[in-house]
C-alpha cells in the first residue's frame, strides 16, 4: 500500500525515494534476470523486471518468482529504494551496501513452489564475480504475500 510517498507494509512505513534512474536504451537490453519467452529468447528489461521496479507502487510483482527476479536485477543496478520497498517489514535492513567491485553474471532458478495461500519458496543461485573471484550463492528464499504485494522475508544459503 502506498501512502504519501511512503510504502506501507505490516504496519510499518517506509519512506520511498526515487529509485535509480534506468536509460531508455539500458529497457531495451535483456533483462539481467535472464527470463525468456516462449521462443526461448532473453526478454527486455522493460518487458521482464522493468515492468516491476520502475512501477512498484501500481504493479507488484504477481508472484514470488517475479519478485525474487526483479530483486536479483535489483542488486545488479544497485537499486537499495526497490529491493528495501519488497523487503517485508520484519526483516528489513535500514541501508543496504553494495560493493562496486561486484560483477553480477547471472541467475539460475531451480524451484518455485507455493508453501500457502500467501507464502512461497524460490530457490536459486546468483553467480557473481567480486574481485576476480567467482562466487556462487544458492539460497531459498521465503516470500509472504501482505496487503496483495509479494515480499522477501528471508533465506538459507547452501
Amino acid at each position: 500500500m502506498q501512502a504519501g510517498g511512503l510504502v506501507l507494509a505490516d504496519n510499518a512505513a517506509l519512506p520511498i525515494k526515487s529509485a535509480k534512474v534506468v536509460k531508455e536504451a539500458d529497457k531495451k537490453r535483456d533483462c539481467p534476470c535472464g527470463r525468456k519467452n516462449a521462443k526461448d529468447r532473453s526478454l527486455a528489461y522493460a518487458d521482464c523486471c522493468g515492468r516491476y521496479i520502475d512501477h512498484w507502487d501500481t504493479r507488484p510483482a504477481p508472484d514470488a518468482e517475479a519478485l525474487m527476479r526483479s530483486r536479483y536485477t535489483a542488486f545488479v543496478s544497485e537499486n537499495q529504494e526497490y529491493l528495501q520497498a519488497t523487503w517485508h517489514a520484519s526483516q528489513r535492513p535500514a541501508q543496504l551496501d553494495f560493493d562496486a567491485a561486484t560483477k553480477w553474471l547471472g541467475l539460475e532458478v531451480k524451484q518455485f513452489r507455493p508453501t500457502g495461500e500467501a507464502s512461497a519458496e524460490v530457490e536459486f543461485v546468483a553467480r557473481y564475480r567480486l574481485a576476480g573471484r567467482a562466487v556462487r550463492l544458492h539460497e531459498r528464499s521465503r516470500f509472504v504475500l501482505d496487503a496483495g504485494r509479494w515480499f522477501y522475508v528471508d533465506g538459507d544459503q547452501f
